[in-house]
């Protein structure tokens, strides 16, 4: 049995200057080699949004935990908050911003595994 508590995950400064912390990856985490995406959770502070970015081939999904925000997809934008689940398809330049007054929480799926050589900045 693998469990995972965030908790006991430090949390760092990423690429796209997000707080994130890998829970469950296939290359990282023992016990999770057969996992077929990754799993991370993210932090954006109060007044912060990521930097403008891509996944060259994988999928992404957000699921909004706390907190409000502004997802940016491509020429698209909406709000989202805590319960919403967020699509974000390959290639596709996005980011997302913090708009409200304390931490914007969300779990980062990406399927295939996350891996550095596929994430490119694009401001």
């Amino acid at each position: 049995m693998l469990i995972r508590d965030v908790a006991h995950c430090a949390h760092e400064r990423v690429i796209d200057r997000s707080l994130l912390c890998e829970l469950l990856h296939p290359d990282k985490v023992a016990g999770a080699g057969g996992l077929g995406c990754s799993v991370a959770h993210a932090i954006i502070p109060a007044g912060e949004a990521t930097l403008s970015h891509i996944l060259k081939e994988s999928t992404e999904l957000y699921y909004i935990l706390e907190g409000t925000g502004e997802m940016h997809i491509g020429p698209e934008h909406a709000p989202v908050r805590a319960g919403q689940l967020v699509l974000i398809p390959p290639g596709v330049h996005q980011f997302i911003r913090n708009t409200g007054g304390g931490n914007l929480v969300f779990l980062c799926i990406v399927a295939p595994k996350w891996q550095a050589e596929d994430e490119l900045l694009t401001e």
